[in-house]
């Protein structure tokens, strides 16, 4: 892993708070990590975020459900079409229709799942279920 992948980083921060059966967990603010965190609560993974300032970049205190299986970033970021997809969902989650992949495309970062309805295609970000 890169030295600095704050998206990666962020993930498996929560992927381990959640398997040993932590309430919350922090982790370092980005605009992308606010946005895949966004959807990862709409998709009910996680009960929620807020911003804590800490002097520097900021924090983000994640409150978790107990509902991630498994989370991670991707690297290399693949770019996918949208006939592509199929491939990487076999690749990254564990049964077709469960599980999520998040994709930043050029209207923004969403899952898999809006790229398709909406025909998009973009790089692969990450992957949660």
């Amino acid at each position: 892993m890169s030295q600095n992948d704050l998206l990666s980083s962020a993930l498996s921060k929560i992927h381990n708070a959640e398997k040993v059966a932590k309430r919350e967990c922090e982790v370092k603010s980005s605009k992308m990590i606010k946005k895949v965190l966004e959807i990862m609560n709409e998709k009910g993974y996680i009960g929620g975020f807020k911003q804590i300032d800490d002097g520097k970049g900021g924090l983000l205190l994640v409150s978790l459900i107990g509902k991630v299986n498994k989370c991670g970033g991707v690297k290399p970021r693949y770019p996918l079409k949208v006939d592509d997809f199929e491939k990487f969902e076999k690749r990254y989650l564990i049964a077709k229709g469960f599980g999520m992949l998040i994709i930043s495309t050029t209207k923004g970062i969403m899952t898999h799942d809006d790229a398709k309805k909406n025909n998009l295609g973009g790089k692969l970000l990450a992957y949660c279920y």
